[in-house]
């Protein structure tokens, strides 16, 4: 049986930072379930970059199925966890039982990897506190008075995180969690589909 990965995400959730790690966690063997605050379809957002915009576009993404809610959620279950960035950390990051699930797979030192604005929930959750992270850069006021330290990087590994600032950053941030996923979560049988 192959380890399991959660992705703990929600509606507006940026639609790359979701589908990414989520095929490519499946395409090295990890069973991967994504949680939402209910289970149900999610609507995820495309974030793009124009010239002259001071901030990120946004226009409807792809729909997806939820797999569990959040209250279903028991972390020992899984060997790892992602949280990808859009808005939906902005609102998950109000959901007790997101919280929970966040602070055990830190409190266990399980590998997370954690994207764009998913900082927003783990500075909710208070795991970030004396910690080293790549973030959106916009965020950089909020890890720094969250007692973090932001770090303009592609990939920043702080102990079992490995965080990075948004989708194009996605090859340097899932090679390196990827690499100490499978140092923590070791797979009995390489390339095998987990689905």
């Amino acid at each position: 049986m192959a380890p399991k990965v959660l992705i703990l995400t929600g509606d507006a959730a940026e639609s790359l930072e979701v589908m990414y790690p989520y095929q490519r966690l499946q395409e090295e063997g990890y069973d991967v379930k994504i949680a939402a605050p209910a289970k149900k379809k999610l609507h995820f957002v495309v974030h793009d970059f124009e010239p002259g915009f001071d901030t990120y576009t946004e226009k409807p993404g792809y729909s997806w199925d939820a797999d569990l809610a959040f209250a279903d959620v028991n972390p020992a279950d899984y060997a790892a966890l992602v949280i990808p960035g859009g808005r939906a950390p902005e609102y998950i990051r109000n959901n007790a039982d997101c919280l929970r699930i966040i602070r055990a797979f830190f409190e266990k030192q399980k590998p997370v990897a954690q994207i764009c604005h998913a900082s927003l929930a783990l500075l909710a959750a208070g795991v970030l506190k004396g910690r080293r992270t790549a973030a959106y850069p916009a965020l950089q006021p909020d890890i720094q008075a969250g007692g973090a330290e932001f770090v303009d990087s592609e990939a920043v590994i702080d102990g079992m995180m490995v965080s990075a600032r948004a989708w194009p950053d996605h090859p340097a941030w899932m090679r390196a969690f990827i690499s100490l996923l499978k140092q923590k979560a070791p797979l009995q049988k390489e390339g095998m589909a987990a689905r």
